[in-house]
């Protein structure tokens, strides 16, 4: 039987380092390449040393950064290149979908966009690349044969806005475990010996990140953890700068190695999620698939994620109010609360057979 062929689009590329795109990439080229034969775009800017193939995909690379601004030049070209051979363009993100017009006249190729989380809304935008994504998003869902929403606000949103319907499915996270704080990281980290809230994250206005540092920079009797790319920004920086000298909060730089990641997560006292953007959060169904009790922003995508399970809060004086008054017996039913929705939906065995179903479909 000849296999589909599948290129995907729009990330940074494999092996999986930087976002939840390519963590996406991972786990479906490790769940479909006995079923089809994938194809993954990569930016030679973060993979100076090229693989041929990974999880049994094949790797093309294009010299160009995946993000920022030349990630539309980035995804158009990975997309006329796949046009040569694919039968499925897989495209993550909207930035290139400009061209999909152009393409549908040329191709009868399937392509498939998962439009994330409604890029154009965050704050770290300006005006003109607010209007170019929105305009993006417009094009992608009206030219795509199928469009994936990761959770059920940016889908009743797609329908709403654009009369269509988009195919839900979220994103995975049963490649984490829990894992017991070693001597060796509590060593390196003296500060886990003690109770603490984690969080992790990129460090962006829209992940509330001051909200949270200045709540707990008036409650010094509970630590907290939080690991970001403090460097990265101007607004990192200044945070970093502002917050930094509390005794009671350790901001990390970003940590590579999972398993010690998955060490500071798993035993901390609950997880807290700042997130404002953007639609089902890798890092939040992680920490419920780790069985963490959560304690998280109140926008609705947050709450669609949790199924209306976890703790929320809208600004600075509910957080304190929580963290003040929270119950280990009330974390402990929230973390098993979220690990049971976590099973039920957020594993890759679920989403890649989603994927799975959308790749054996022709085009409308």
């Amino acid at each position: 039987m000849i296999q589909k062929k599948i290129a995907i689009i729009g990330t940074v590329g494999l092996p999986a380092k930087y976002g939840g795109f390519e963590t996406l990439t991972e786990y479906l080229t490790k769940h479909l390449t006995d079923s089809f034969d994938v194809t993954v775009y990569c930016s030679s800017f973060f993979y100076p040393k090229k693989l041929k193939s990974h999880n049994n995909a094949q790797l093309k690379y294009i010299p160009l950064n995946a993000n920022g601004m030349q990630s539309i030049l980035y995804d158009i070209i990975s997309i006329f290149n796949a046009l040569f051979y694919a039968d499925v363009l897989l495209i993550l993100g909207v930035s290139g979908c400009v061209v999909l017009p152009f393409i549908k006249l040329i191709s009868n190729k399937v392509i498939i966009v998962n439009i994330d989380g409604l890029e154009w809304k965050r704050t770290k935008w300006g005006k003109a690349a607010k209007i170019f994504l929105k305009f993006s998003e417009r094009v992608a869902v009206t030219y795509a044969d199928r469009v994936v929403s990761d959770n059920k606000v940016i889908q009743d949103y797609v329908k709403y806005v654009y009369n269509i319907n988009s195919e839900l499915i979220a994103y995975g996270a049963d490649h984490t475990k829990k894992e017991a704080l070693s001597s060796g990281v509590v060593s390196e980290y003296p500060f886990l010996a003690k109770k603490y809230a984690f969080k992790v994250c990129r460090i962006e206005p829209e992940n509330n990140i001051y909200l949270i540092l200045h709540s707990f920079s008036e409650h010094p009797s509970l630590d907290i953890v939080v690991i970001g790319n403090w460097n990265n920004s101007n607004y990192g920086k200044e945070m970093k700068l502002k917050f930094n000298n509390y005794e009671n909060i350790h901001l990390l730089d970003p940590i590579y190695d999972q398993n010690i990641l998955n060490q500071i997560r798993s035993n901390c006292y609950f997880y807290v999620h700042g997130h404002s953007a953007g639609g089902t959060n890798p890092s939040l169904v992680e920490a419920m698939y780790l069985e963490l009790p959560i304690i998280t922003y109140g926008i609705n995508y947050n709450l669609e994620t949790t199924a209306n399970k976890a703790k929320y809060f809208n600004n600075k004086n509910e957080l304190l109010k929580i963290v003040s008054n929270i119950k280990q017996e009330e974390l402990n039913e929230i973390a098993k609360d979220m690990k049971n929705v976590a099973n039920k939906i957020y594993t890759w065995k679920v989403v890649s057979a989603g994927y799975a179903n959308l790749f054996l479909l022709n085009s409308k």
